[in-house]
């Protein structure tokens, strides 16, 4: 797998992890409040970022890894600064919209340059197989 894939799949652990988490202490509280953080933790981090990380992982080299690696670190900064500006929104305080509007326009448009990966990749030729052992290797 590559170190693309392999990033995108760590970072995704790491999402659901902090939603289990979240959803334990509410759980055990009884305390709902953050509902929607517990929500947009698990959709936006772990399954939007794992779904990606699978892509990017059977796509290959057919993938524009430069590409990937700016979509990666757009849509976790994005995330950090959406779900950090929500968990504050969510405590009845007013949230910093500059970072909240910047945190969801970054995932909007990590999003839109994730759908213009998958176009690119699908115009790109398969590569013999040949030509992928040595990325095998490299990775």
């Amino acid at each position: 797998m590559s170190r693309l894939a392999t990033a995108f799949f760590g970072a995704a652990v790491l999402y659901a992890l902090a939603g289990m988490v979240l959803g334990m202490v509410m759980g055990a509280s009884g305390d709902h409040t953050f509902r929607p953080l517990h929500a947009h933790i698990n959709l936006l981090g772990w399954a939007t970022l794992g779904l990606m990380g699978a892509f990017f992982g059977i796509a290959g080299a057919r993938a524009p890894q430069k590409l990937g690696w700016t979509i990666f670190g757009m849509m976790n900064l994005g995330n950090l600064m959406l779900l950090s500006m929500l968990a504050i929104l969510l405590q009845g305080k007013p949230p910093i919209l500059p970072i909240l509007i910047g945190g969801e326009a970054l995932v909007v448009l990590s999003m839109g340059l994730f759908g213009a990966s998958v176009l690119m990749s699908a115009r790109r030729p398969a590569a013999a197989a040949a030509d992928i052992e040595p990325l095998r290797r490299a990775a």
